[in-house]
């Protein structure tokens, strides 16, 4: 479902991607893991057309992102680590201008748009203004949302980042279901590693802008000598603390002010 060969990014002569290659298969759930800094987030938004690679190759369901971005989209959704929700429109109002947004026809949106918020348990909740939703309400909303035009593949950015334990649970709960049930290939990104052990199918870790490691999480941990995923992540990724990772945006700035002290 996802195939990635060779993916470089460069910002410069910053190199924030080194010629990583990766598979996702159909139905998998997938968890992408890494340091502050480790390339994760470029990765993921050239996975997701926010970004056009240096060089390589990514294939979303057949298709290259970077050249029919608009094609790609209809395959995947995707919640962001930020909420994006509209907090002024009802539950049933954020679905429905997502479903309208996507050309969802109106009877397919509406039998969509009840199925997901009662499997999402918010259908009691449905003309409520989000305002008045909990984190753990709105998160299961933006993923409902995600999901709405039924794409084949649903990219998670730390979603259940601020969220209690059994929020947390309960969110998994949801998305294992919907993994099962309409075989949605899952791309996750958390910093909490039991949820990347118990959910996912296979982990990549990428550190550097290198993937240092795949496989099961189980094979991680066996290849590390391991009792857990977190201690397998730091033992190949170590322990220093790192800065967030440069965007190209912050390359930008950087050499901007670069420029300015020479010209001064």
């Amino acid at each position: 479902m996802i195939k990635v060969r060779n993916l470089v990014k460069t910002f410069g002569t910053f190199v924030a991607v080194r010629g990583i290659s990766f598979e996702v298969r159909e139905g998998e759930i997938f968890a992408f893991l890494g340091p502050n800094g480790a390339g994760k987030t470029t990765t993921i938004k050239m996975l997701t057309t926010l970004l056009k690679p240096t060089s390589g190759s990514v294939e979303l369901d057949g298709l290259d992102p970077a050249a029919s971005p608009n094609e790609a989209r209809k395959r995947f959704g995707i919640v962001f680590q930020d909420p994006s929700v509209d907090d002024e429109l009802t539950a049933y109002e954020n679905l429905d201008f997502h479903g309208v947004l996507y050309k969802v026809p109106r009877k397919v949106r509406a039998e969509r748009i009840e199925r997901l918020l009662k499997l999402f348990d918010l259908w009691e909740r449905r003309d409520s203004p989000v305002k008045q939703f909990s984190g753990g309400m709105r998160r299961r909303l933006e993923i409902a949302r995600g999901l709405l035009h039924t794409p084949k593949i649903l990219f998670l950015d730390e979603p259940t980042l601020g969220l209690d334990p059994q929020t947390r649970n309960q969110l998994w709960t949801h998305v294992r279901q919907l993994n099962e049930a309409e075989r949605v290939t899952v791309f996750l990104t958390t910093h909490i590693m039991e949820e990347a052990d118990r959910v996912a199918h296979r982990v990549a870790i990428i550190d550097h802008g290198r993937i240092v490691a795949q496989g099961s999480p189980a094979e991680i941990k066996s290849s590390t000598g391991s009792q857990t995923l977190e201690e397998a992540f730091l033992a190949l990724t170590g322990e220093t603390i790192r800065e967030e990772e440069a965007t190209g945006l912050d390359q930008m700035r950087r050499m901007s002010r670069l420029w300015r002290g020479r010209r001064a």
